[in-house]
C-alpha cells in the first residue's frame, strides 16, 4: 500500500485519510516509538496527537504533545538535539506510530543516548527450539 499524500503546504489539519486511521487513547493521544533510522535503536517514546502528528509529517521535525505541562514541544528546539524525521509508519491496528529519526545528540531527557539506558531487569532469557 502506498503513503498517503502528505497535507498541502499551509494546511493545519491532520490529513483526513490519516486521521481516520487512527485508534487514540480518551485523551486523543497515539504513543510514537522514535527509533534512529540506520541503527534501528530505540530512543524515546513520546505522545502525539492529531496537531503535533500532522506538525511531525509537515516540518520534518519531531514534535511532541506534553500531557504534564499540557503543550506542544519540538524534540531538540531547547537542548539542540533534535531528531530529523526519515519516516513515520502506523502500526496494524492503528495504535501506535513508528518515527524513523537521524537523532542529533541525546534523545533522553536524562542526557542518555536513549531513554532504555538503564539498569535490565534481569528477565530470563528465553532460546528459540531447534526446528
Amino acid at each position: 500500500m502506498s503513503a498517503p499524500a502528505p497535507a498541502a503546504p499551509n494546511s493545519t489539519e491532520l490529513d483526513p485519510k490519516i486521521a481516520s486511521r487512527l485508534k487514540r487513547t480518551e485523551d486523543g493521544l497515539v504513543p510514537a516509538v522514535v527509533q534512529q533510522h540506520d541503527s534501528l535503536e530505540v530512543l524515546m517514546m513520546g505522545w502525539m496527537d492529531d496537531e503535533a502528528l500532522h506538525r511531525t509529517l509537515t516540518t520534518g521535525r519531531c514534535t511532541f504533545w506534553s500531557r504534564s505541562r499540557k503543550e506542544y514541544w519540538v524534540k531538540g528546539a531547547t537542548s539542540g538535539h533534535a531528531q530529523w524525521v526519515k519516516s513515520v509508519a502506523l502500526d496494524c491496528d492503528g495504535d501506535v506510530l513508528l518515527v524513523r529519526v537521524d537523532q542529533v545528540g541525546a534523545a533522553c531527557h536524562t542526557g542518555d543516548r536513549t531513554c532504555w539506558d538503564a539498569d535490565d531487569l534481569g528477565a530470563v532469557v528465553g532460546e528459540r527450539p531447534e526446528p
